[in-house]
């Protein structure tokens, strides 16, 4: 029986491996061990309670106003013993995160053989995002299995010299989550608010847009909420006290705009699935929001997701204001152009990622995937 040590250690990398530890613990040639740095730790178990699930072991790295310095070497210190304990025969780890980077490092340190999930996004530009995309392109250097999850990102391997064996196409397994979360029967005080009006989903957090950027992408938010009276939008915000002082000095005082407390993963999912229209930084909610024909409007200058645009879901708007601005406001008055991002098709998975991973884990043949039909 395989030993694997399912490392996810922040809230967007739980959402997408409890559906992958799921999956792997029905598996009997599987003894799957799940592990948390504590990088992220109340939105971390708040995702784990909704899918019914705990940590079999946590590092308790987080500390108050902990930055890169402290999250590495926290880990680097104490992944040691972990794993000198465990003696796991391979490490999954997810996407981007310093969690991610550092459990790699420390697995190659100790000659312990890596899987990447969500392996080969890029932009190739180290400082954008920052510091996620070096994360995942030094981990893509250690990992032995790459789960890519769409067609492009296994060209991006195989153009870095991966190995084609080590490389195979599964979709994303954010797709697998959000079949057991988003629910038909599903209501929340904040959509009795919005009521019949049109929802406008907001997450807004990212390192490299904290300042001046942040401040023109609300600022542009707010005026087109100001000149549409049909839309209510929806801000979960962010903990980190930089987020929040921008969205009140930009934001404060919109009668359109509720900024809430962070939500489980089961709100957020099922909040994308009646929105109108996302605005958004992350990287997750690129992929989700298409499942269900929402448009998503990408507050930055690049993204890991290219499919997303090429396929017509995704638009780049940068974080300039204006730029913002007439484009969100050409999405609410132009149903043509509306049209045209919530018919296109998803291009990131169909629910089935998880089971392709554990087949590949358990040495079974598996069928890649290929954005065939559009999934809602």
């Amino acid at each position: 029986m395989k030993r694997i040590v399912l490392c996810a250690s922040t809230r967007p990398e739980m959402i997408k491996m409890a559906p992958l530890y799921l999956e792997m613990k029905k598996r009997e040639g599987l003894e799957t061990i799940l592990m948390s740095t504590g990088q992220h730790k109340e939105m971390l178990y708040q995702v784990c309670e909704a899918f019914g699930i705990k940590p079999d072991y946590d590092l308790e790295i987080m500390k108050e106003k902990q930055d890169l310095f402290d999250i590495t070497t926290s880990i680097l210190s104490k992944a040691k013993d972990f794993l000198n304990e465990v003696k796991p025969d391979l490490v999954l780890v997810h996407g981007d995160t310093t969690s991610t980077f550092v459990m790699a490092l420390a697995c190659f340190y100790l000659q312990i053989p890596v899987g990447h999930v969500e392996a080969g996004l890029r932009t190739y530009n180290i400082y954008s995002p920052y510091p996620e995309e070096f994360n995942r392109e030094g981990v893509g250097i250690i990992s032995q299995f790459n789960f890519a999850p769409t067609q492009l990102s296994r060209d991006n391997l195989l153009h870095e010299g991966k190995n084609e064996s080590t490389i195979y196409v599964t979709g994303n397994t954010v797709i697998d989550a959000m079949q057991h979360t988003v629910k038909e029967d599903y209501t929340h005080p904040e959509l009795e608010w919005v009521d019949d009006n049109k929802l406008i989903f907001i997450t807004a957090h990212r390192r490299e847009n904290l300042g001046e950027p942040m401040h023109q992408m609300f600022r542009a938010i707010r005026r087109v909420l100001d000149e549409h009276p049909d839309c209510r939008a929806v801000y979960p915000i962010h903990m980190n006290p930089v987020v929040r002082e921008a969205a009140d000095q930009e934001l404060g005082g919109c009668d359109r705009i509720h900024i809430i407390e962070p939500i489980e993963v089961f709100d957020c999912h099922n909040f994308e699935a009646r929105s109108f229209l996302c605005l958004t930084d992350s990287g997750g909610i690129q992929e989700e929001c298409p499942s269900y024909g929402v448009p998503v409007l990408v507050m930055r200058d690049t993204t890991e997701r290219p499919e997303g645009v090429d396929a017509g879901t995704l638009k780049l708007v940068g974080t300039d204001e204006e730029v913002i601005y007439s484009t969100f406001k050409l999405l609410l008055e132009n149903e043509e152009e509306y049209k045209k991002m919530a018919n296109a098709c998803n291009p990131y998975g169909d629910g089935h990622a998880c089971e392709r991973i554990a087949d590949i884990l358990e040495g079974k043949e598996y069928k890649p995937w290929e954005p065939t039909v559009l999934i809602r």
